[in-house]
């Protein structure tokens, strides 16, 4: 019996360091790989140029598919003898479906290796309103690449997604894009979550560090309406700071306050650090309570043994509100699903009102 304890614990230790060593790997490739996209190649040689692109089209595409679905088999063998996993199932098969639509079969149908640029929803990027008008830069850039016929698919695609993320909500709450669907930063928080952070332990969100997060959470959203509204108003043809500039400066803002926090968060906090702020987020929160989102906690009797808090990676209090059986409606809440396979008694279960309907007529 001991030996085979043993031996189970050194193949998750080796899992384990596997799924970090695939994180470190990626993250380090997205750096440098990132780094000569947006900072090198506009100085480079057309061949240099046009190899970095293929470089930063084939890891984006090809890698970052291939980390999503190993990563996933390693998470579900970490964390498969720990307790049920019915809602991280869902979601990690969510997001190698996703992956393999926008990285693989997408790109090779569409002949458009950086579609990935089109699958996320108005106002987390104004990329798709900057591709409506020939005169950005953005359009200027990538005509060459996706042709006029390669930019209306690329619009379409977007659309496509768009109604598929909305649709979505008002089905399943924020759990479709956030804990499904997203490529930015959903889909490394469920895939990496056993070894998040890197370094160091997980830590919780006390009452000031959750007021602050909530404070950049409107910021962001005000920051992105107001990029999305200069875009519509530029479209319009309204005489407008100059569309290059605002380009550069939202570009800017991804790197640094997106993409780089989020790695960072990675590392040293926690794997949904960004959702926190996240502005596309934020909208989904929103649409999710519209329809109802919430934990019900009254499935069976609470034993307030307390998994459910150490489980949720948002610093919700569900034990709380467990222990007199009322629901958790939460905007900051993604839906993953960590609290509902952590309790050992079934108590708690993700719910709209949608799949309550769903559930009664079943």
């Amino acid at each position: 019996m001991a030996s085979h304890r043993n031996s189970s614990e050194t193949k998750a230790s080796s899992e384990i360091k596997a799924l970090k060593a695939i994180l470190w790997v990626y993250i380090i490739l997205c750096l440098i790989i990132a780094g000569l996209n947006f900072g090198y190649v506009s100085r480079a040689t057309p061949e240099v140029a046009a190899f970095i692109a293929w470089l930063w089209g084939f890891y984006e595409n090809w890698v970052k598919t291939s980390f999503i679905v190993i990563g996933s088999f390693l998470t579900l063998r970490i964390i498969g003898a720990s307790g049920r996993t019915e809602m991280r199932k869902r979601n990690l098969t969510g997001f190698i479906v996703m992956a393999l639509v926008v990285h693989i079969v997408g790109p090779i149908l569409l002949d458009n290796q950086e579609l990935y640029f089109f699958a996320m929803p108005l106002p987390w990027t104004t990329i798709p309103l900057q591709l409506m008008d020939p005169n950005t830069a953005f359009y200027l850039k990538y005509l060459p690449v996706f042709g006029l016929t390669g930019i209306a698919l690329a619009l379409a695609f977007y659309l496509l997604i768009t109604i598929v993320v909305l649709v979505g909500t008002l089905l399943w709450g924020r759990r479709w894009q956030c804990a499904t669907l997203c490529l930015f930063n959903g889909f490394a928080s469920e895939v990496f979550d056993p070894v998040m952070p890197l370094l160091g332990t997980r830590k919780k969100l006390k009452a000031r560090g959750l007021k602050v997060f909530a404070i950049l959470r409107w910021l962001f959203l005000a920051v992105a309406i107001g990029f999305t509204v200069y875009w519509v108003l530029y479209l319009l043809g309204l005489p407008l700071a100059n569309s290059e500039t605002v380009a550069k400066i939202e570009t800017y803002k991804y790197l640094a306050a997106e993409l780089l926090m989020a790695m960072f968060f990675w590392v040293a906090f926690s794997g949904r650090g960004y959702c926190y702020y996240c502005p596309l987020g934020t909208v989904v929160g929103l649409l999710g309570k519209l329809v109802g989102q919430q934990i019900t906690t009254n499935q069976s009797n609470c034993i307030q043994c307390g998994r459910c808090n150490v489980a949720c990676p948002m610093a919700i209090d569900l034990k709380s509100r467990a222990a007199t059986g009322l629901p958790v409606s939460e905007l900051r809440c993604v839906g993953c699903g960590h609290c509902v396979d952590s309790c050992p008694t079934k108590t708690l279960a993700y719910s709209t009102r949608f799949l309550e309907r769903f559930k009664n007529k079943k």
